[in-house]
């Protein structure tokens, strides 16, 4: 009885914890179109107040690890609780800018420490056949978060002060991961030796020469200092190797950026602006929650390996498949900093917020606070590429400051049957008719990328990286590797851009289709295959270098 409490209080922990990152990193989109009109907010002020949760989880990814493996993961997750209800209440009673910033910084370095103590506390806790499912199920509350986040978007878009309710809202899973995590014991569970973890089927070891090896050699736990994750030591700098790999080739396959153009290929097949808005969110998050269900199911019985390679090449196809059709059809994919700057679209798009994109082509078709933040319907740490995504887009807003809250409350007073034909699908008059066919193809291939990434690189480098570090330096170097996935993903949101304008569209969904087949290889080389191992044993083996 007690087995199975920690094992649904486990679930629930990492289940709330993905929820509350998920939520944290949605609701900025529909506050900013709000919070822009009430506090008078300049473009820059609004890249600052975007990429200050950015700066706390990075900050947090720096200092976070030495509070996991020094005071304990229950303890870091109880701290990060409190650090967050202290951030989401300075949010919800802000009265200036500045109070906004130290908010939102707050609130991202509690969700960093939050994402990096619950995988590797769950991971410890729970017996090996189960690992993967609960680890995965992280990310599972990513996606639903986020979703989430777009639904009370949704709902407080026309309240007044309605951000206030945004922000304070997340207050409610904080408290309840933090009741949860109480009844949940200090230190994991652990049985009596080796052999009875053998009986109980719960490892699956190797060989009879690893089980008598085992049973000679009683797992001790090792203290390490940071530098041990550069020394031959334990074989450490090949774990330091596959952690690294797995976290820069998830950014550099191209998921940051794939998703940051949903809405265009939405609207190439002939959605308009608002449907395109909505679809692109929706749709892809409902997507990216069906995918980590299914990874959730396999992560124990296919392996992590398996997961891995086979999303690896399904998005290598999609994204080659994208770069060859829009070399065929190519899609507009102006810079929207650049393409409002024309004072007649900007007049026609304040003027005529519902109006068909396809009779204004240079405009965006989707205001960049929406369309840059449903990125993150993306894995959970690297979810942050929607927040690059929202100040990189942000400069539009400048040259048209009410555009999007136009289009957000351009809506009040009609009725819910003018909503739905003002937003509708109409195919006639599509600017790319001719080549309807190829842009649906598109549109299944950004599907099919998802779907990959969500049951591949999402939930599966999270669940590797809490397994291969032994548990001495495991926070620190889960901390570390964390650090350099919101770097790249800095590094990748930000220059996207100027590499589209450097070799072509095309060409950089094709050279991300190569980054994915190199992706497979790496995998295949240095990837341990850790599924029914225990923790002790999965360091025992990279230890003897096997």
């Amino acid at each position: 009885g007690r087995a199975l409490l920690v094992l649904l209080l486990s679930a629930l922990v990492s289940l709330l914890g993905g929820l509350i990152f998920g939520y944290e990193l949605g609701i900025i989109s529909g506050a900013l179109l709000q919070l822009q009109i009430d506090f008078h907010l300049s473009c820059f002020k609004q890249e600052i107040l975007v990429s200050a949760l950015l700066i706390g989880a990075l900050l947090a990814s720096l200092v976070g690890g030495i509070l996991i493996d020094r005071h304990g993961r229950r303890r870091a997750i109880l701290v990060s609780n409190l650090v967050l209800l202290v951030g989401s209440l300075i949010l919800t009673l802000a009265r200036s800018f500045i109070g906004l910033v130290i908010g939102r910084m707050t609130v991202g370095f509690a969700i960093s420490v939050s994402s990096m103590a619950c995988c590797i506390y769950v991971s410890e806790m729970v017996a090996a056949h189960r690992r993967g499912l609960l680890v995965s199920l992280y990310e599972a509350g990513v996606t639903v978060g986020i979703l989430l986040s777009y639904a009370l978007n949704y709902v407080f878009a026309d309240v007044d002060e309605g951000w206030r309710y945004m922000f304070g809202l997340a207050i409610a899973p904080t408290a309840m991961q933090f009741l949860s995590i109480l009844f949940l014991p200090v230190n994991p569970v652990k049985l009596s030796s080796w052999d009875s973890d053998c009986q109980k089927g719960l490892i699956q070891l190797q060989s009879t020469e690893d089980r008598e090896m085992a049973k000679r050699e009683p797992y001790k736990e090792k203290h390490y200092s940071f530098l041990d994750l550069f020394r031959t030591r334990d074989n450490m700098r090949r774990r330091t190797l596959v952690g690294l790999g797995l976290v820069l080739f998830q950014q550099f396959t191209g998921q940051p950026n794939v998703l940051g153009y949903a809405s265009k290929i939405f609207h190439s097949v002939g959605f308009q602006s608002n449907s395109s808005a909505i679809l692109a969110s929706v749709g892809l998050g409902a997507i990216k929650v069906v995918a980590t269900l299914v990874a959730m199911a396999f992560a124990d019985k296919a392996g992590r390996r398996v997961l891995l390679m086979a999303g690896c090449v399904v998005m290598a196809t999609s994204v080659t498949t994208i770069g060859l059709t829009s070399r065929i059809a190519p899609l507009a994919m102006a810079r929207d900093c650049k393409a409002a700057a024309d004072p007649n679209a900007s007049h026609s798009l304040t003027q005529h917020p519902l109006m068909p994109v396809s009779s204004q082509p240079t405009v965006s078709p989707i205001p960049p606070a929406s369309g840059a933040v449903k990125s993150q319907a993306g894995p959970g740490f690297a979810a942050t590429r929607s927040l690059t995504k929202v100040f990189a887009s942000i400069q539009s807003r400048e040259v048209v400051p009410d555009s999007s809250l136009a289009q957000k409350r351009g809506l009040v007073g009609q009725s819910n049957k003018e909503r739905v034909e003002s937003t509708g699908p109409p195919f006639s008059g599509a600017p790319w008719t001719e080549n309807i066919v190829l842009n649906w193809i598109t549109l299944l291939s950004m599907m099919a990328f998802v779907s990959a990434f969500s049951i591949g690189f999402g939930p599966m480098t999270w669940l590797v990286l809490s397994e291969i570090y032994p548990a001495g330096i495991r926070g620190r170097a889960f901390a570390f590797c964390n650090s350099f996935n919101w770097a790249a993903n800095l590094l990748i949101s930000l220059s996207f851009l100027d590499l589209i304008d450097a070799i072509g569209f095309s060409w950089m969904f094709l050279l991300y289709g190569l980054m994915g087949m190199m992706a497979v290889i790496f995998i295949y080389l240095f990837v341990p295959e850790t599924k029914g191992q225990s923790l002790e044993e999965i360091d025992q083996q990279f230890s003897r270098k096997r």
